[in-house]
């Protein structure tokens, strides 16, 4: 059985940077179209039924903005 896992973006800590979004392999990620109190545009969850805790988000996140949870 595949890996499952439900990411956690906190957009308060998060600048918008889209690392996180560039480095997922299944586009679970995608750019949120409100801004955060920053004024940021921070990363989102689009589609969580297809991530596959592969970390790769958190890994690159520079501001540590993203959990992943492994289910």
């Amino acid at each position: 059985m595949a890996n499952k896992g439900k990411p956690v973006v906190d957009r308060e800590r998060c600048k918008g940077c889209l690392l996180c979004v560039r480095a997922c392999p299944v586009k679970v990620l995608g750019v949120d179209s409100e801004a955060n109190s920053w004024g940021y545009y921070p990363s989102r969850v689009v589609e969580a039924d297809k991530c596959i805790a592969c970390g790769n988000c958190y890994t690159v996140c520079p501001d540590v903005a993203i959990t992943v949870y492994k289910l």
